[in-house]
């Protein structure tokens, strides 16, 4: 009997043991960099937020100034942004672009061709957040043109 209650008392201290801890990622060591001019037009700061190391799914913080946008992409499992500062523009192909604020999130379906970035006069900040699928999270079209991102 009391090998009985050691051995159970050793199985669920285990899980203690072996458990891991909370992981705090300090700001500064978050760094931003400048978009690639192949994907971006314009001044889009990108910061890493997190890696696809919570079930495939990575983020990122991306600060469009005036005027810069992404180009056209999909996504193979969708993409969720969430606005947080500043306000910009979003556009699904072959649809009018729609104004996104602070505090608003957008969902873009799987596969659904689109881009984001700020208006012409104001700048944005938001977290994009995606998951890979098969080693890819997304798909680079062509830029958005002047006149197309104007319109």
């Amino acid at each position: 009997m009391i090998r009985t209650f050691t051995t159970l008392a050793v199985l669920l201290a285990a899980p203690a043991a072996v458990a891991q801890s909370m992981e705090l990622t300090p700001a500064e060591s978050r760094a931003a960099t400048i978009g690639s001019s192949e994907t971006f037009t314009g001044t889009a700061l990108v910061a890493p937020v997190f890696g696809p190391d919570m079930g495939d799914v990575s983020a990122g913080e991306v600060t469009f100034l005036p005027g810069a946008r992404s180009a056209w992409h999909t996504h193979p499992a969708g993409q969720k942004l969430v606005v947080t500062a500043g306000s910009g523009w979003v556009q699904e192909r072959g649809q009018p672009k729609q104004l996104m604020q602070a505090g608003d999130v957008i969902w873009c379906p799987p596969g659904i061709e689109h881009w984001h970035g700020a208006t012409d006069t104001t700048h944005v900040t938001h977290f994009a957040i995606q998951q890979v699928v098969d080693g890819s999270a997304v798909t680079w079209g062509e830029k958005v043109t002047d006149a197309d991102y104007l319109e």
